[in-house]
């Protein structure tokens, strides 16, 4: 141990037991509600930094000459780690990025109508797999499967957690230990370095890639065929775009080399959608779900929380016999969904029998969908309220710029977009984007060119609020002075 000066010495001597600083953190209002076993660990922890700042020479030893002010100082530190270990890891936060399907943001927002069916579920008990007419035992994908099947024209349909296990699924039920065949231009990677030919490996089926990565031929899946081909499968890039001299297989012309040779045909949608954009003013790029359907594939895949805008499922459609053989896989309860994703699912599907409740009744298509006007609107209001603070150091501007789709949808689909530009001369953007990240709720936007950008798409309406709240305690927290 290297030798201490006195002050430290005395310091050292006058750090409080644990049991007097738990006697006094009792009688603290601000710590009522934290169980013991919190507090003890934020004392312990407390202590233990300021007996290593005073080994280490960084704290100032000569200020603990009043143990009152010495034993409320490490209070002090001990509120604020104990509020830190009860405050929940997922927590709500702000998105004004401008990506309306942000992955890391949890992706799509549910509707009121999810929210409310989803309460109810799981607060009460219910017919989970309960047949309220029979009185026997049910089928948990009864809740969704009709729906499903109106909405897409699909002959049966199925639930599971996510798009990746639903691939998984179809894949390990119609074609393990044999061929699937697939476009060497369609084996994408989506996020978490997830990759389809190891999804693929997983599930049992053996990969045959066919055609370049930019062009593939209907002759390439045929002469790929033999006897232990298992299926024909369909990728839909939706997180990527190749462009230039480029050809693909529609999939209709894949339907008809699968019935001609007795091969089932499955489609991974990805980012599957029940509305066509192109009446909303956007590139019809994303095929939809009933067009899939409507072109003769055996199998359909696509997921719940991207374009859909419900919660996190993986959702298979196709032809009876196939859904049945799915069903019959054991990796089915491995991968099936809860009652809460059901609840969710299913209201959120219901809203789609009319389109015109759909739209601005999902939060992603509402957001997808929004008008210039109403976004510049939104923007004036915003900035009017920022520059009602009368800081000096505070500029707002408004910047002509562009939204995301996210979720891996439409990677090259630019949304137009006006965003509020936020900026302080005594402080750096990343100090201001680090204050709005840690606010309550948090707070998350984008830097560009030194200037925190907040996109009104994803801003919901009554957010705007809580983001003059956290300009204001920015700027109160950081009078004028030298930048950081």
């Amino acid at each position: 141990m290297p030798h201490l000066s006195k002050p430290q010495q005395e310091a050292l001597r006058a750090i409080p037991g644990v049991d007097r600083m738990l006697e006094l953190a009792q009688a603290r209002i601000s710590l009522s509600g934290a169980p013991k076993s919190i507090i003890t660990s934020a004392i312990r922890e407390s202590l233990e930094t300021l007996r290593s700042a005073i080994l280490m020479g960084k704290e100032n030893s000569e200020a603990h000459g009043s143990e009152p002010l010495f034993e409320m100082s490490i209070l002090q530190q001990v509120e604020q780690l104990v509020a830190r270990a009860m405050t929940p890891n997922l927590r709500r936060v702000i998105n004004a990025t401008g990506v309306v399907v942000h992955t890391n943001l949890g992706r799509s927002l549910l509707a009121e109508a999810a929210i409310e069916n989803l309460t109810q579920i799981s607060k009460w008990y219910s017919n989970l797999e309960f047949d309220l007419e029979t009185g026997n035992r049910g089928s948990r994908y009864s809740a969704v499967e009709n729906l499903l099947c109106e909405l897409t024209g699909a002959e049966a349909a199925m639930v599971v957690n996510n798009n990746a296990a639903a691939v998984l699924l179809c894949l390990n039920t119609l074609a393990r230990g044999k061929h699937a065949i697939v476009s060497r231009g369609e084996l994408v990677e989506i996020g978490g370095a997830f990759r389809i030919p190891d999804v693929m490996i997983k599930s049992g089926a053996i990969l045959k890639e066919v055609g370049t990565t930019n062009r593939t031929h209907l002759r390439d899946y045929e002469a790929a065929i033999t006897p232990e081909t298992g299926l024909l499968l369909k990728v839909h890039a939706s997180n990527f775009c190749v462009v230039g001299f480029t050809a693909s297989v529609p999939l209709k012309d894949l339907v008809a080399l699968g019935k001609k040779h007795h091969m089932p045909v499955m489609e991974d949608l990805g980012s599957g959608t029940l509305i066509d954009f192109s009446r909303y003013g956007l590139p019809h790029k994303e095929p939809t779900v009933q067009e899939s359907v409507a072109a003769g594939a055996d199998v359909i895949t696509f997921s719940g929380d991207k374009l859909l805008g419900g919660p996190q499922a993986g959702i298979i459609l196709g032809q009876k016999p196939m859904i049945a053989a799915i069903r019959q896989n054991s990796l089915t309860r491995a991968l099936r969904i809860d009652k809460l994703t059901l609840a969710a699912l299913e209201s959120t599907l219901r809203l789609y029998r009319d389109e015109k409740k759909a739209v601005p009744g999902i939060p992603t298509l509402r957001m997808l969908t929004l008008s210039l006007e109403t976004i510049t609107a939104r923007a004036h209001a915003l900035a009017e309220s920022l520059n009602a603070i009368a800081d000096d150091r505070l500029s707002v501007q408004l910047l002509d710029l562009f939204s995301k789709v996210g979720g891996g949808a439409l990677p090259l689909l630019n949304l137009p977009t006006v965003c509020i530009g936020i900026s302080v001369h005594t402080l750096s953007a990343r100090a201001i984007e680090r204050f709005m990240r840690q606010f309550t709720p948090p707070i998350i936007g984008r830097i560009e060119a030194d200037t925190v950008l907040l996109d009104p798409r994803t801003i919901q309406e009554d957010e705007a609020p809580l983001i003059e709240m956290a300009v204001r305690a920015l700027l109160d927290k950081h009078p004028a002075g030298n930048r950081p």
